[in-house]
């Protein structure tokens, strides 16, 4: 007898194989039979008419801290993942000394869009090193099987101290520290090492995120300490510092694959044709024997916002006066006619990297808090400021000063034609990922890009035929990080399932759920056609609601291919 039997399910294997009509059998949390099977199960799951695949594998999120306090990791599981990984761009939580731990929060809070009380409230401290974090993940048994890099910015910040975010060249002993920490950390099972020189990653108080003010050659000794393991992957938000040719560089010398994360490889309206430059950039490298990738969105990049919080403008200099205002101060800088004309300045000529570049057609008031303004919801800020005969800008923030910043704007900012992204999803050298999840929870929700990539990319456009869609979500990107057997249906595999109904699965738009720690809010989405979520054979979702489990199925991954 069998654990479980899904039965009569069109299975895709996730190799980018033709989907065929199959019962599947789940003995041990692996898969023991595909085909006609005529024995009976413990549990049997009437699949007609729904398609079968493996689970999402998400390579790019940051469950670093809500993981120990949501062994879930929702949304996540109900959007369709089995797999993930976390720690990316270098911010997490370990190592973490005990006297470092609100540093470590407060950054984490800001550069990641987190709630601080959540953070400092919820986060389960039962560790200080690398080793002594990942025994706490599997003491806790996570939903989702999870994978952890090594962080540039944490092991700065536990080797330095505040000096991290201020102290540009680490002397010769804080660098032999950092070194023996990534060793440490890789000796602990990491995936690998992430880091970030991008200029919009900035923390608490408007300090620069520590790895941001690193230099090349600390990053290479790094990045070499990792390489000695024989294993592991680096990931980077490269702002643009860390160019291709950079990151072929360090992937030249370490023999490690790398992974170049930036808005510049996003589709961009005002220069639309930089992006396919990175990736012909990596596919050249590759071409070179350098393993040198794109990670890719497959949905636009969305901010939902108040002037309370304006993450995606701090890069913009005019911003720089925002450092440690209150509430008030904000009021009266906004109100400034010279803070706006700064800020004019910035957007004629913005910096590379900058996230929102002035095209206010793609600001839009989401939601108004008082009803004077609520006529102009969903309408972009250039509308409304040419019915109104202003500039965009005076628009922006009279209405939010009108409304004691309590006005939500939402910024669409990259990815938004699909004529621009469609070449980006298809190159070689790009692995479809960054959903984000578990960061920037006040401004968006990102963890259904996969359920995205289904309906959008699959269904409606039809780039993508549904084998060769469920491939690049899943053993695609497994084999992109090395994750071993993940992200696909074959006999002997682990039973990482999503059965779904291929012409209704989607996702829904993002909506406020106030369930962080100490009663804070966060952004949320949920799944349309999702049918139940397996992760090692048992279930986590059903489709509507989380499997209450004592102990999650998940594993910590710690061992992967070379």
């Amino acid at each position: 007898m069998h654990d479980l039997i899904i039965r009569g399910a069109t299975v895709y294997d996730g190799l980018g194989n033709l989907g065929r009509a199959a019962d599947i059998a789940v003995d041990g949390g692996r898969v023991s039979a595909i085909g006609s099977i005529s024995a009976s199960a413990r549990e049997n799951v009437d699949a007609a008419g729904l398609a079968l695949m493996p689970g999402i594998v998400d390579l790019h999120t940051h469950y670093d801290a809500q993981i120990t306090w949501d062994a879930t990791m929702s949304p996540s599981p109900a959007l369709g993942v089995a797999t993930a990984v976390i720690g990316n761009c270098g911010f997490g939580v370990a190592p973490c000394p005990a006297p470092l731990r609100e540093v470590m929060m407060k950054n984490l809070s800001v550069v990641e869009g987190m709630d601080l009380n959540a953070l400092l409230s919820g986060t389960r401290w039962e560790f200080e090193t690398f080793p002594e974090y990942m025994a706490l993940l599997r003491r806790i048994g996570p939903y989702l099987n999870t994978a952890v890099f090594a962080g540039h910015s944490v092991i700065r910040t536990a080797v330095m101290g505040e000096a991290a975010s201020e102290k540009a060249v680490p002397s010769s002993d804080e660098l032999q520290k950092m070194q023996a920490l990534v060793r440490e950390a890789m000796g602990a099972g990491a995936i690998g090492f992430a880091s970030s020189f991008s200029p919009n990653h900035s923390g608490y108080g408007g300090r620069p995120m520590p790895s941001t003010i690193a230099g090349e050659d600390e990053l290479r000794a790094l990045t070499g300490a990792m390489g000695e393991a024989g294993r592991g992957v680096f990931m980077m938000a490269t702002g643009s510092r860390a160019t291709p040719e950079v990151m072929e560089a360090i992937t030249a010398a370490n023999g490690r694959p790398s992974y170049i994360s930036t808005v510049l490889t996003m589709y961009n309206e005002a220069v639309p044709d930089r992006a396919l430059t990175y990736y012909e950039a990596c596919a050249a490298a590759q071409r070179r024997g350098h393993e040198v990738h794109v990670l890719t969105s497959c949905q636009p990049l969305s901010f939902d916002f108040t002037l309370l919080d304006p993450y995606l403008l701090l890069s913009h200099g005019a911003f720089d006066r925002l450092k440690g205002a209150t509430s008030e101060d904000l009021m009266a800088i906004y109100a400034d006619p010279a803070f706006r004309n700064e800020f004019r300045a910035n957007l004629k000529n913005p910096k590379p990297g900058i996230l929102f570049l002035g095209n206010w057609e793609h600001m839009e008031l989401s939601v108004a808090a008082t009803p004077e303004f609520a006529a102009l919801e969903e309408v972009s800020i250039a509308a409304i400021a040419r019915g109104r005969g202003l500039d965009p800008v005076d628009v922006f923030f009279d209405i939010a000063l009108k409304e004691e910043l309590e006005t939500h704007f939402l910024g669409r900012l990259f990815q938004n034609s699909d004529v621009g992204v469609a070449p980006l999803l298809k190159h070689p050298a790009g692995v479809v990922t960054l959903s984000d999840a578990g960061a920037h929870l006040v401004y968006m929700c990102d963890a259904g890009f996969g359920l995205h990539f289904l309906k959008h990319w699959v269904r409606e456009t039809g780039t993508f035929t549904l084998e060769e869609g469920i491939r690049r979500l899943t053993s695609h990107p497994a084999h992109a990080f090395r994750i071993p057997e993940r992200g696909r249906l074959v006999v002997g595999a682990p039973a990482d399932m999503l059965l779904f109904d291929p012409a209704t699965v989607g996702i829904s738009k993002p909506r406020a759920q106030r369930d962080l720690p100490g009663g804070g809010s966060r952004m949320v989405r949920d799944a349309s056609g999702v049918h139940g979520v397996w992760v090692n054979g048992t279930k986590i979702h059903d489709g509507k609601n989380y499997v209450e489990l004592q102990r999650g199925p998940g594993q910590v991954l710690d061992r992967f291919d070379v």
